[in-house]
């Protein structure tokens, strides 16, 4: 089989609709990796990447095993430069609104994030039945402050070790204080999934990252070999000149806000920079916002739209990891039932109650470390879910898997 390069007619990062960048099929079988860029509009960098990429991509077609498709996301915003039309793309994909869309009729889109949405469950639904191996998912964004770039992941081992493999911070638990992201849906599939903000919106460094990521992703997801491509050793090196190298930090708050707080972010925060608890982070009509606790300030929100002020994180240290790995692998969750304080609340064991006035010593932090997510505090108990997938992706993926 000759390998490929699928370019739509006429494909333009300005055209509403045409999400599709290119599918560069390999000669040999091996896994799929999607990668899409700007589901947020004013978010040009990662459609740029993927549009310089394709080519060079193209140029190593003997040696790729595998397909790449390489995706736009909003398309309709991106046209205008605007973080959405009428809905943040990235809250979107919660399972209740993917069955209101896939078996409703046209007359249902009533916002142009809809029409997204169906447009690309149809470009996701034709790769998963093209893919014949693994199928991995890179997601690209850039922030509206300056500051590293950082990797954000949903903590399954199987990501986890995916994103390893990259020389930058990589972020877990931040899919926990958002509702209704892309990389949640998808991960919820089965698939590898990994997100990656490269940079500031309008940086130029941020194309440079987005494109040294594809390169690292391309060999860590096994459809390169790092020996046949000149651009992998440069790309580690790129990006490890500005990171330093891999760590790990925990999503600990997020500062939700709406246009009626007329929030404000303190001028010059970056990813990453240190605060200390009871500093003044932003205002709003309410007055000071202050630090909940100390730690580092992430996604400090500086552009007009969006729901997150900022996120609090803290780093991770290398013995929790390792820890949390060998319970999990032990399936020492499976056994939570009986801790004090913790109940079922479905029979299949995915989910629990936690009453925190009983289980008092770190319950989310406990819950973390077995392979769960938070769901939601009511009141003084806390309700988690088992991760899907955690150590083993499944046999075939698709939209059958959200029903699990």
């Amino acid at each position: 089989m000759q390998a490929t390069l699928d370019l739509p007619e006429k494909a333009q990062l300005t055209n509403a609709g045409t999400h599709l960048i290119a599918s560069i099929k390999g000669t040999k079988p091996g896994p799929s990796l999607i990668i899409i860029g700007s589901i947020h509009g004013n978010e040009p960098a990662g459609a740029t990447a993927a549009k310089n990429i394709a080519p060079l991509i193209q140029r190593y077609q003997p040696s790729l095993s595998g397909e790449v498709i390489l995706l736009s996301g909003n398309t309709r915003a991106l046209a205008q430069r605007v973080r959405y039309i009428d809905a943040d793309l990235n809250r979107h994909w919660s399972p209740e609104n993917i069955r209101r869309l896939q078996v409703g009729h046209e007359s249902s889109k009533k916002q142009s994030e809809d029409l997204e949405v169906a447009e690309l469950l149809e470009q996701f639904d034709l790769a998963a039945q093209r893919a014949r191996g693994e199928l991995y998912f890179l997601d690209l964004h850039t922030t509206s402050a300056h500051g590293d770039h950082f990797a954000t992941v949903g903590d399954t081992l199987r990501n986890r070790a995916f994103a390893m493999n990259f020389p930058t911070t990589i972020v877990l638990g931040l899919e926990e204080q958002i509702e209704g992201t892309m990389l949640e849906y998808v991960n919820n599939l089965g698939a590898v999934t990994m997100g990656f903000e490269a940079g500031q919106h309008d940086a130029p460094s941020s194309i440079a990252h987005d494109e040294a990521v594809i390169w690292i992703a391309l060999v860590a997801a096994g459809l390169l070999c790092k020996e046949d491509t000149s651009e992998f050793a440069s790309s580690v090196e790129l990006l490890k000149a500005e990171s330093g190298g891999a760590r790990i930090v925990e999503v600990r708050h997020r500062h939700a806000i709406s246009p009626e707080d007329e929030f404000k972010m303190e001028p010059a925060f970056k990813n990453f920079d240190s605060v200390r608890r009871g500093q003044i982070l932003a205002r709003d009509v309410r007055g000071s916002i202050h630090a909940i606790e100390s730690g580092m300030v992430l996604l400090p929100l500086y552009q007009k739209l969006g729901d997150d002020g900022f996120f609090l994180g803290r780093t991770v240290k290398p013995f929790w990891l390792k820890l949390s790995s060998v319970l999990r692998r032990l399936k020492v969750g499976g056994y939570a039932h009986l801790f004090p304080g913790v109940s079922r609340q479905t029979t299949d064991g995915k989910s629990f109650v936690v009453n925190t006035r009983i289980a008092r010593i770190l319950p989310l932090q406990i819950f973390h470390l077995l392979g769960f997510r938070k769901l939601r505090w009511v009141k003084h108990k806390l309700v988690v879910t088992r991760r899907l997938y955690d150590l083993v992706g499944p046999e075939k993926i698709g939209n059958k898997e959200t029903q699990k």
